[in-house]
């Protein structure tokens, strides 16, 4: 499945893995905390890998108002006050000040594929259902050139 990035989120990992690889502890030493460091370095250079074979980078999704990844959505939540704008993204990835959920979230997973107006459910960590209603999806690069 391919994600979305722009090209300076895609920079940032690409940098993120080069240092990951320059940095491996390559030791055959059997101390615990060494192999449970370089276990880590290599899980997150396996998974940024996987992010950046698998990226679409700078290119925006069409401006159809659809809720999908590299898009800006609003939505707002049943109790009618709370509204969030956020971007549907991989959280691994730094798009600046805007919040990113994945489409692997509870919410990013609900809003997938809504179109304005539409009312999804997912389950909060308690259980309970949250509906959520897609206000406007947008973008990235739209609503980017808007706040800059």
């Amino acid at each position: 499945m391919s994600i979305w990035l722009t090209p300076a989120a895609r920079d940032r990992l690409q940098q993120e893995l080069d240092a990951l690889r320059r940095c491996l502890d390559t030791s055959t030493e059997d101390d615990p905390n060494a192999i449970a460091v370089r276990r880590a370095q290599q899980g997150r250079i396996q998974q940024i890998h996987e992010m950046l074979v698998d990226a679409v980078v700078g290119e925006d999704p069409p401006n159809d108002g659809v809720a999908e990844p590299g898009m800006v959505v609003t939505v707002r939540f049943d109790d009618g006050h709370d509204v969030e704008t956020f971007l549907l993204g991989v959280r691994e990835a730094d798009y600046g000040d805007i919040e990113v959920y994945s489409t692997a979230s509870p919410l990013g997973a609900a809003i997938t594929g809504a179109r304005p107006g539409e009312r999804r459910s997912y389950a909060l960590p308690s259980g309970t259902l949250q509906g959520v209603t897609l206000v406007e999806a947008v973008p990235f690069g739209l609503h980017a050139g808007a706040h800059t």
